[in-house]
């Protein structure tokens, strides 16, 4: 007898929308649920968490980890489940046909250097961004970044940005839709008022974010742009909201990304 099809709304914990049609795998399907239900609070589970997280059975839950634990992408500790390193080769593949981050990287360096700032780039990807380059100078959060690692774009310099270069029934869908989760006490988590922010980041073509997404943490983005003058990321500055206000490397930011987006022309071309 065949297994129920899980509720869509319990059994994708990362927010996808899955229409299946005579083309979905849905076994694929469930080995991608439970590899995203692995994250920065769930580093390490058990069977019976693991098909918690996904709304799949324990029966299929562990077929599917010992799969993943025979090709390498999941290992077994005692009765804990816990990702691999291997994952990563599915997000450097995405990232190496890019080309993006390999284009951003040395011009994130220079710029660091530059204004003694940590420096990054971010593409969107749902309601978040993602990292996809990054220069630390220092930690100003408590959570580690590094490439991969996602927010909420709805709190983020970058976020607006790119929300920015969306049309606006697009962006207006994108804060209906999102979770306007308040991080911080200074989080704007009301729909208009963000509407609001992210005209504003089109208009002046830059954007500004004071401690909302973690206290102490200010930064600003610009978006950086292909050959055809679309973005396709976003440039930012992370600096201490007790340090100098970041304005002051806004022109140092918009160079860099002008260097950059003429290299990801020639690349393009």
């Amino acid at each position: 007898m065949s297994e129920p099809v899980p509720d869509p709304a319990v059994a994708a914990p990362a927010g996808r929308r899955r229409g299946p049609g005579e083309d979905f795998v849905q076994s694929l399907a469930r080995g991608l649920d439970v590899i995203t239900a692995f994250d920065a609070d769930h580093g390490s589970m058990t069977l019976s968490q693991v098909a918690a997280r996904t709304g799949l059975s324990r029966a299929t839950v562990r077929r599917l980890l010992l799969t993943l634990v025979e090709l390498g992408y999941v290992r077994l500790t005692g009765t804990s489940f816990a990702l691999t390193p291997q994952v990563l080769r599915l997000g450097t593949a995405y990232l190496s046909g890019m080309g993006l981050p390999q284009v951003a990287q040395p011009h994130l360096e220079r710029l660091s250097a530059r204004v003694g700032e940590s420096t990054s780039a971010a593409v969107l990807d749902g309601a978040e961004i993602v990292y996809v380059a990054r220069v630390a100078t220092r930690r100003l959060m408590t959570v580690g970044i590094t490439v991969g690692t996602r927010f909420p774009a709805h709190a983020t310099s970058m976020g607006r940005v790119l929300l920015a270069a969306l049309p606006d029934e697009a962006v207006a869908a994108h804060l209906g839709a999102a979770a306007l989760t308040p991080l911080t006490p200074h989080t704007v988590t009301e729909a208009s008022v963000l509407r609001d922010r992210v005209e504003e980041a089109r208009r002046q073509g830059w954007a500004l974010v004071d401690q909302e997404l973690e206290l102490g943490l200010r930064s600003l983005a610009v978006p950086l742009r292909d050959a055809h003058g679309a973005v396709v990321a976003a440039l930012n500055i992370s600096t201490s909201a007790t340090g100098p206000d970041p304005l002051t490397h806004l022109e140092a930011l918009r160079e860099t990304a002008a260097a950059a987006a003429a290299d990801l022309a020639l690349t393009a071309g």
